[in-house]
C-alpha cells in the first residue's frame, strides 16, 4: 500500500519513498511511504494560505460538522485502525485499539468545542465605553508529531487546531506513516474545505525545517527530543512564531513506606513497561524509601519478568517490540552503560521470537544513583531505575533533580504526603497512585522545565495556542 502526501485536496506522490516496516515481523513491510520535499511544504502553505480566510469566518456549526464526522468515523474503525497502528508501531493490540478511540475521542471533543468558543464583554472604566474580548485563529499552523502514538498526537494538535479555524499542515513521522495516512484519508471525506488541512510526509531535516522557516506558516506545534526542539525554538524565535513544544520526560515515581505495596507495584508496571516504554510520560526512575525497598524491587522484578513479550497483533501479548534497531541499540546501550556505573540489571535482554522483530525483555536497574546516567537522560524504552532513598523528604529532593518536568507519581495512603507532593513536585502533572503515563484528553497536558515550552495541549487550554486574543473598544 502507498501512503501518499495530502496537499491541496488532492494525493500526491513522490521521487522517493520509505518502508513502513512492522516492528513485529520485520519481514512484513506496512506500505510506502512518499516522502515529501520543501517544495511539497511550499505548495501545501500555499493551499492553505489560500483555504485559510475562509475557514477563519466558517461558522461553528460548520466546524462541528467537520469534527464530529471525523470522530464518529474514527470510532466506528478503531478496531481496524487500532490493528493497523499496533502493525507499524508495535503497541499491544489493546493500546492500538485504545489509541485509535482516543483519537475519535478527541475529535468529538473538539467538535463540541467549536460550539462552545466563548469571549468576554466587559464593562469599561471610562464611561459609555463597551469592550469585547474574542478569540481569533492564528492562521497557518504547522504540526509535527512523532512516531510513538502515530495517530492520538496528529489528532490532539489538529482537531483543536481545526475547531479554532485554522489551517493546517501536518508533519507525521515518516517511521509510521500508515496511521496518518489513514487519518489525512478521513479527513479528507468530512467535508472540510479543499487547502484546509494538508498532510506531508518527510524526516525532520528535509519537510520538518521547510515547515518551520516558512515565513507563512504562523505557529509550530511540535512533539518529539529536547534537541530538536532547541533547534525549532531557535528558528521560530528569529521570525517569531507561536511556538508549542512537548519533548522529553525523566518521570519519577515515588513510593513511600506506607504504600499499598500492591497498587504501588502495579502503578510502576504500567508506567515503566506497558506501551514498551516508549512514552514521554513513562517511569523511567522509581525512588523508593528504605522500609518497602526489598519488597517491592522483588515483587516488581517478578511481575516485570512474567511480562508477555511479542508480537503486538497477537492478543496474548503484554508488551510489543521496540519501534526499530536503532531504537533497541540505543536502549541495549545504555543498560549495558547502568551496568558499567555499578546498577544490578535484571532483564534487558534481546529476545528471539517466531517471527524477527526488535523484541526486549524488560528491564529493571537497581542500586542505582540519581547521578548515574541512567537518570539523567532519557532512554525512551522498557527500562526503569531504582533509587534507593530515606524517606519522604529524600524522595521529594531527588525527584524534582532533573531537568526534566514532565509528569511525577506517588505512591503513599498518607493524606499528608500525596498532598504536599501534589504541591511541590516540580511536573505539569501529577499523579497519586496512579501510573506517571496515562492522562485524560479534556483536561491539559504538558511539563516544566525542559520538558514543554509554550501553552498546555489538550482540553480547553488548547485554545491559548491555537487562537490569538483580540480587545476591542467600542463607544457607540
Amino acid at each position: 500500500m502507498d501512503f501518499r502526501n495530502w496537499i491541496a485536496g488532492e494525493w500526491r506522490g513522490a521521487d522517493e519513498a520509505i518502508a513502513d516496516i512492522n516492528p513485529s515481523n520485520t519481514g512484513d513491510i506496512v506500505g510506502e511511504a512518499a516522502l515529501g520535499t520543501a517544495e511539497d511544504v511550499n505548495d501545501a502553505v500555499a493551499a492553505a494560505k489560500a483555504a485559510a480566510p475562509g475557514w477563519a469566518n466558517s461558522t461553528p456549526q460548520q466546524r462541528f460538522d467537520v469534527l464530529d464526522f471525523i470522530g464518529t468515523e474514527i470510532l466506528a474503525r478503531k478496531a481496524e485502525l487500532g490493528r493497523l497502528l499496533s502493525r507499524e508501531e508495535g503497541k499491544t493490540l489493546a493500546e492500538g485499539i485504545g489509541e485509535a478511540a482516543r483519537a475519535g475521542q478527541i475529535f468529538k471533543f473538539f467538535a463540541g468545542e467549536a460550539l462552545r468558543q466563548t469571549g468576554d464583554r466587559l464593562a469599561s472604566v471610562r464611561p459609555g465605553v463597551e469592550i469585547e474580548v474574542t478569540r481569533s485563529p492564528v492562521g497557518i499552523v504547522g504540526l509535527i508529531t512523532p512516531w510513538n502514538f502515530p495517530i492520538a498526537i496528529p489528532a490532539w494538535k489538529t482537531a483543536p487546531a481545526l475547531a479554532c479555524g485554522n489551517a493546517v499542515i501536518l508533519k507525521p513521522s515518516e517511521i509510521v506513516p500508515a496511521s496518518a495516512h489513514a487519518l489525512a484519508e478521513i479527513i479528507a471525506r468530512s467535508g472540510l474545505p479543499e487547502g484546509v488541512f494538508n498532510m506531508v510526509i518527510g524526516t525532520g531535516p528535509d519537510v520538518g525545517a521547510a515547515l518551520v522557516a516558512h515565513d507563512d506558516v504562523k505557529a509550530i506545534s511540535f512533539t518529539g527530543s529536547v534537541a530538536t526542539g532547541r533547534l525549532i525554538a531557535a528558528e521560530c524565535g528569529r521570525s517569531l512564531k507561536k511556538l508549542q513544544l512537548e519533548m522529553g520526560g525523566k518521570n519519577p515515581f515515588v513510593v513511600l513506606d506506607d504504600a499499598d505495596l500492591d497498587v504501588a507495584v502495579g502503578a510502576a508496571l504500567n508506567g515503566a513497561f506497558f506501551s514498551t516504554g516508549q512514552r514521554c510520560t513513562a517511569s523511567s526512575r522509581l525512588i523508593v524509601t528504605e522500609g518497602i525497598h526489598d519488597r517491592f524491587v522483588a515483587a516488581l522484578a517478578e511481575k516485570a519478568s512474567a511480562l508477555v513479550v511479542g508480537d503486538a497483533l497477537d492478543e496474548a501479548t503484554q508488551m510489543g517490540p521496540v519501534i526499530n534497531e536503532a531504537q533497541l541499540n540505543k536502549d541495549l546501550d545504555y543498560i549495558d552503560i547502568a551496568a558499567r556505573e555499578g546498577g544490578a540489571v535484571s532483564g534487558g535482554q534481546r529476545l528471539n521470537r517466531q517471527t524477527p522483530g526488535h523484541y526486549l525483555s524488560p528491564a529493571l536497574v537497581t542500586e542505582t544513583t540519581n547521578h548515574m546516567r541512567i537518570n539523567r537522560e532519557e532512554v525512551f524504552g522498557p527500562v526503569a531505575s531504582v533509587i534507593r532513598v530515606r524517606d519522604y523528604e529524600e524522595a521529594l529532593s531527588v525527584a524534582n533533580d532533573t531537568e526534566f518536568g514532565l509528569s511525577a507519581g506517588i505512591a503513599t495512603t498518607s493524606l499528608k504526603h500525596a498532598s504536599h507532593f501534589r504541591a511541590h513536585a516540580q511536573a505539569g502533572m501529577v499523579m497519586v497512585n496512579l501510573p506517571t503515563a496515562g492522562v485524560d484528553y479534556h483536561v491539559p497536558f504538558g511539563g516544566t522545565k525542559a520538558s514543554s515550552f509554550g501553552s498546555r495541549e489538550q482540553g480547553r487550554y488548547a485554545a491559548e495556542f491555537y487562537t490569538v486574543v483580540k480587545t476591542a473598544y467600542t463607544q457607540p
